[in-house]
């Protein structure tokens, strides 16, 4: 497979995913703000905040654990036969989430979006396809459009959630069903067959004892877990609250928050496809903490500011926080790729994760307070980030190997 077959294959299947996950979110903050008291959204009288900050929760809870292990898993058996099954899992996930909505089941409608987000997590995999094959530039580069892909499928998500809401509440989700379905199909034709693995562990022993948590044992990855772990809360603190600041702010339904979602993934689409990921003179993880104070100074002002501030801020967080993800892979497939890309990419994604369920526990309770606390906070630790990868790029000025004497791949920091 050619370097641009690769690419383009790459980049499809991040887009057909990520319209499949995206598609939701425009629908759950109303869902669970109504006036309308349901079965769904007043289950066992609980406060329908409390129970949307589960639902966001449950979701990054799945995708945790898969990318914890289908990045090793890929390296172990291969990355197509990994994405075939998660696709037609994600479909799956997707048709049980309609079911429970028309049966306005709370448990259910958890179940299913637990089991998507499980399926979810094959965004690690699609970076590991391209870590294998790609070097150098061309990498940082094809990570740069990957992630354009991403943020393409977040545009796309919400705008066919906002155009197809108005069909049915189910309707959304059938729409995924078919884009992980399509997903399926392009695995099955695109990428070739693999060469079967001579490892004679079992797929539980994978699980078990080389999952992407495994790599913290080693003293250079736990910095960089803690580093990313914080600029990541404050992302996703900004992702699952601005819907719900957009509803009492101004209020927004469905398809308000689905255009304004729009408008930030095209920022970060086009920032991504034609900006970020370019060589540079200033060193990785140096322009990686500028980046993160950016996107803490978007996440401070859509909390501090009025409406029409807050609005300027959720756009232009796009810029740099496509510019972040177009570095932070690409500098970590470079200096860890020997632990296996498989894994290394599926801890940043386990991280994502992470950091989702922390700010949607934490922000089911600041929000019963004010939105904007659990947006301050978010803001906060991202700052924080900023300021740690500076120090961080100081200390690797000059590479060496880890405490433990596992070599690492030397990296500009």
């Amino acid at each position: 497979m050619t370097s641009v077959l690769l690419i383009a294959a790459a980049c499809l299947l991040a887009l057909f995913s990520t319209i499949g996950a995206s598609l939701p979110y425009p629908i759950l903050a109303p869902l669970f703000a109504a006036g309308t008291a349901t079965d769904l959204n007043n289950f066992l009288g609980l406060p329908p905040k409390l129970l949307l900050g589960v639902a966001l929760a449950i979701n990054p809870l799945g995708m945790m654990l898969g990318s914890a292990l289908l990045g090793p898993l890929s390296d172990r058996y291969g990355r197509r036969p990994v994405l075939l099954a998660t696709a037609l899992g994600g479909a799956a996930g997707h048709a049980l989430a309609a079911l429970a909505l028309l049966a306005e089941s709370y448990p259910l409608f958890l179940l299913a979006r637990f089991g998507t987000g499980l399926f979810q997590g094959n965004g690690s995999v699609a970076r590991a396809l391209l870590a294998d094959k790609l070097e150098g530039d061309l990498r940082i580069r094809a990570f740069s459009w990957l992630n354009g892909a991403f943020y393409m499928g977040w545009l796309a998500g919400p705008l066919m959630a906002g155009v197809t809401v108005g069909w049915g509440i189910t309707v959304p989700f059938w729409v995924a069903v078919g884009m992980l379905s399509l997903m399926a199909l392009l695995v099955a034709l695109v990428l070739p067959r693999e060469a079967p693995s001579t490892a004679t562990t079992s797929w539980w022993h994978v699980a078990r004892n080389q999952h992407s948590f495994d790599l913290l044992r080693y003293p250079e990855m736990r910095v960089l877990f803690i580093v990313q772990l914080a600029y990541t809360c404050g992302v996703t603190a900004f992702y699952e609250f601005y819907p719900l600041w957009l509803v009492e702010v101004a209020g927004y339904d469905a398809r308000g928050i689905a255009w304004t979602t729009a408008g930030l993934c095209a920022l970060m689409t086009v920032t991504s496809l034609v900006f970020a990921g370019g060589p540079a003179s200033v060193a990785p993880l140096r322009r990686a903490a500028w980046y993160a104070f950016g996107v803490a100074g978007a996440v401070a002002l859509v909390a501090a500011g009025n409406f029409w501030i807050g609005m300027g801020a959720i756009i232009l967080f796009g810029i740099p926080n496509a510019c972040y993800n177009a570095i932070m892979p690409g500098w970590c497939a470079e200096r860890f790729g020997s632990y296996g890309q498989g894994a290394v990419m599926g801890l940043l994604s386990t991280i994502f994760c992470l950091a989702n369920i922390l700010m949607a526990l934490a922000g089911s309770v600041l929000t019963l307070v004010d939105t904007r606390l659990v947006l301050l906070l978010g803001a906060l630790l991202s700052a924080w980030a900023g300021w740690r990868l500076r120090g961080w790029s100081v200390r690797l000025a000059v590479p060496a190997s880890n405490a433990e004497g596992k070599p690492v791949r030397s990296a500009n920091s």
